[in-house]
């Protein structure tokens, strides 16, 4: 047998736990120490921390773990608010007060630009969004699992560094409509004919309205759905099945009225409607702040034409069209475009257009991207903006407003504008994920020689 072979059924052998002092934190917000010849990434610790490790995963060069036990803290973890954080991966700073957490946050991002190569030194940076830390959370995917032992089931996150499901009766961070009637929910799937075979509810809440969509792999008997149907009354909850794929989600209580969910941008007289599967952010309040911001950035006059990338069901092309005097919205789905002209009409906005298109493909044969613009916001996702913002034709373009959820991706797409002849002008984060490793921030460019 050679040498990294393992015969078959064999396994290898777990490392037992261990201790270990931890020298920094990376910038996922996780414990990070040498060990051996691998870079280790210990998930609940802190600088300093003298701590139990139990390794999760390893490679040759890297591993992760999970503090299994403090056993000399750091003068700066505090206790958790959560009874479940120490097992939930739900929220995982909560041993961090809230303040080392932004700036952590703050220092990542600006890290990340140094590595890119971007100067801060002339770069404003605003200040950080922050709102409400718990009940924030209004869409969620929660893990079911039918626990025969218990039998019981839980409904929740998985926990940390884990596929199991932890064991909690409430959620804080969720919408309190239904983070604390995790139990109420967990006892109706119980008592359903097949508790076994539903792995999932996705929860995605609107100003007004909160609704879940019960996955189940085999067909509910007719004890089952209405089990669910008095769920409805009950808890104010519409209830949505999904027996295959998203295709096949339908709502069953109540059996009439809208279908749409809505979320307000009351200073901007703006009504958003979407559908329960369409993606909208996780934070109303922080989302609120940071549309407002960016028009207080962009300061629009009323005479732009703005193009706006990866714009979802209008989030920033409706606020903006409020402003300027013409607004194009490019997604990747036909069902979020028609989103973006239904939500324009609704709220009179005759100033909107919008068009389907993979902004990851070749722009050039496009009209939008031939067309006389003057603004272009761009809010992609993880993997960023790199192939359109290297494509498109930026000379027209005065300014440029960066809307990012992932740092990395928009230190390197910052390192793209600059080369295409912008500098930055703003920075800044935003907390649409407290007690998260997730970093959520803005920036504002302008065409190098104009004033910002």
């Amino acid at each position: 047998m050679k040498r990294g072979q393992q015969k078959r059924g064999q396994s290898r052998k777990a490392t037992p736990d261990f201790p270990i002092r931890i020298d920094r934190i990376s910038h996922e917000g996780r414990g990070l120490v040498r060990w051996g010849e691998r870079m280790l990434f210990v998930d609940g610790a802190l600088p300093g921390e003298l701590v139990q490790v139990k390794i999760t995963q390893k490679s040759s060069k890297v591993a992760d773990g999970v503090a299994v036990a403090i056993l000399d803290p750091s003068p700066n973890r505090q206790a958790p608010s959560c009874p479940y954080a120490e097992r939930c991966g739900g929220c995982s700073r909560q041993h961090m007060p809230h303040a080392d957490q932004l700036a952590h946050k703050i220092n990542t991002l600006h890290a990340l630009m140094s590595k890119e190569g971007v100067s801060l030194s002339k770069v404003q940076q605003l200040p950080t969004l922050t709102a409400a830390l718990r009940g924030y959370r209004r869409r969620a995917r929660l893990g079911v699992r039918w626990v025969r032992a218990k039998e019981r089931v839980l409904v929740g996150f998985r926990e940390k560094a884990s596929n199991f499901i932890a064991d909690i009766n409430g959620c804080e961070v969720m919408d309190a409509r239904i983070g604390q009637s995790l139990t109420r929910l967990a006892e109706t799937i119980a008592a359903t004919s097949i508790p076994d075979r539903i792995p999932q509810v996705e929860v995605a809440a609107g100003d007004d309205v909160l609704a879940i969509v019960i996955r189940h792999l085999e067909p509910l008997s007719e004890a089952d759905i209405k089990l669910f149907q008095n769920l409805g009354p009950h808890t104010g909850w519409h209830i949505y099945l999904q027996p295959k794929g998203p295709d096949s989600i339908h709502r069953l209580w109540p059996l009439s009225g809208p279908t749409l969910l809505t979320y307000r941008i009351g200073e901007l007289g703006l009504e958003y409607r979407f559908e329960v599967t369409d993606f909208t952010q996780i934070n109303a309040q922080i989302n609120q702040k940071m549309v407002l911001a960016a028009l207080d950035l962009l300061d629009f006059k009323g005479t732009e034409r703005v193009l706006d990338l990866f714009c979802g069901l209008g989030n920033f092309t409706l606020a903006a069209a409020t402003r300027a005097a013409e607004v194009t919205g490019v997604e990747v789905s036909e069902t979020m475009v028609q989103r973006v002209l239904d939500n324009a009409a609704h709220n009179g906005l005759e100033n909107v257009s919008a068009v389907a298109f993979d902004l990851t493909q070749s722009i050039e044969a496009q009209a939008f991207a031939q067309a006389a613009y003057d603004t272009l916001i761009v809010d992609p996702p993880r993997s960023g903006a790199k192939e359109v913002l290297e494509a498109l034709p930026m000379k027209q373009f005065a300014r440029v407003l960066y809307v990012s959820c992932n740092p990395a991706t928009l230190a390197r797409d910052a390192a793209i504008l600059i080369d295409r002849g912008f500098r930055m002008t703003h920075l800044g984060i935003m907390d649409m994920f407290p007690e998260t490793a997730h970093v959520e921030s803005m920036a504002l460019f302008v065409r190098s020689g104009m004033r910002g």
